[in-house]
C-alpha cells in the first residue's frame, strides 16, 4: 500500500494530482491519500481530509511506501517506521508555503538511500517506482530498520556538556 500525506497545515494539490495521474496507469494496489482541506477529489486514490495522530501512525506503519511533502513530521514518522519515502517539496514561488525551506530539506535528505526526491511532478512516478523497489528489497531482507525515537547518548552528552558551560 502507498500512503500519501500532505501534512496537517494546508492542501498540496500538485502532489495529489501527480500521484493520482501516476496511479491511473501504473499501480493496482491500495493507495490512501491524506489530502487536507483540498477541494480536489482524486479519481484513482482513496482519500481522507485528515487523520488523528494514532490513525496517521497506523497508516505509516501499515504501508509499503510514504509519499509526502517535505515536512519534518511526515519525514520523521516514515523514518521511524523504516518506510521508504518519496518527497515532493512545496514551493514558495507557487504559494504552496511561505518560503523554500522544504526544497532545502528535500535536497539534504535526498542523500539518504531510502529517500527519493522528486524534482517536479513529472518525476514523481520514477521516484515512486524506486521507493516501491526499495520496499520490496527491504522486505526480502526481513524488513527495514527504523530510526530510534530517542536521542543517542552521544547527542545527550553533547547537549549536557554545552549547557554546563553556559
Amino acid at each position: 500500500m502507498i500512503f500519501i500525506t500532505v501534512g496537517s497545515q494546508m492542501p498540496f494539490d500538485r502532489l495529489i494530482i501527480a500521484v493520482d495521474k501516476w496511479v491511473a496507469g501504473n499501480y493496482q494496489g491500495d493507495v490512501l491519500g491524506q489530502i487536507g482541506d483540498s477541494i480536489l477529489k482524486p479519481e484513482n486514490v482513496k482519500y481522507v481530509s485528515s487523520l488523528t495522530p494514532a490513525q496517521f501512525v497506523a497508516q505509516v506503519s501499515a504501508c509499503d511506501l510514504v509519499v509526502a511533502h517535505a515536512g519534518m513530521g511526515s519525514i520523521l514518522t516514515a523514518l521511524e517506521y523504516g518506510k521508504p519515502l518519496v518527497l515532493l517539496a512545496r514551493r514558495g514561488d507557487l504559494m504552496e508555503t511561505r518560503n523554500d525551506h522544504q526544497i532545502a530539506t528535500a535536497k539534504w535528505l535526498g542523500l539518504r538511500p531510502e529517500i527519493f526526491v522528486a524534482q517536479s511532478e513529472d518525476d514523481i512516478g520514477r521516484c515512486i517506482e524506486a521507493g516501491l523497489a526499495s520496499a520490496r528489497a527491504a522486505s526480502s531482507l526481513g524488513g527495514a530498520q527504523g530510526i530510534d525515537r530517542s536521542a543517542s547518548p552521544r547527542l545527550i552528552n553533547a547537549f549536557k556538556t554545552f549547557f554546563e558551560k553556559v
